[in-house]
């Protein structure tokens, strides 16, 4: 399972500074694109995903290990960086709006973690 998760980790930090849509040359041929799965709100919904899926595969594989804590201040620190590094990288941007959706799919999935976890603990699982 860690494998898995480091391979992804390293696929998330490679899509996210690349100058370029990596999905966009990929799916039309044209790295400027960057699809969208569902329509943004507040924060990006793109992002939301991405950071909920990556941190709930992370959050799972070190649920048992003392590094636990420190994967979710990995994760934290992770999305904020991730989009802040998009201030020097060529034809990427900083938006308010990304950082939102990166930081809330972390929540996301710390919240669904510890509620199954807590589940399972009180028997309801």
């Amino acid at each position: 399972m860690k494998f898995i998760f480091h391979i992804a980790n390293i696929l998330l930090i490679v899509f996210y500074l690349f100058p370029a849509s990596i999905t966009g040359c990929l799916l039309y041929n044209d790295c400027k694109i960057q699809p969208q799965l569902t329509p943004d709100f507040i924060v990006s919904s793109n992002h939301v995903y991405v950071f909920t899926i990556i941190s709930l595969l992370g959050f799972v594989t070190y649920a048992k290990d003392k590094a636990f804590k420190i994967i979710i201040a990995y994760f934290f620190f992770i999305a904020v960086f991730l989009e802040l590094a998009h201030i020097i990288i060529p034809e990427r941007s900083f938006e308010a709006k990304d950082l939102g959706g990166n930081i809330f799919g972390v929540v996301i999935s710390l919240v669904i973690f510890l509620t199954f976890k807590l589940r399972k603990k009180n028997g309801f699982i």
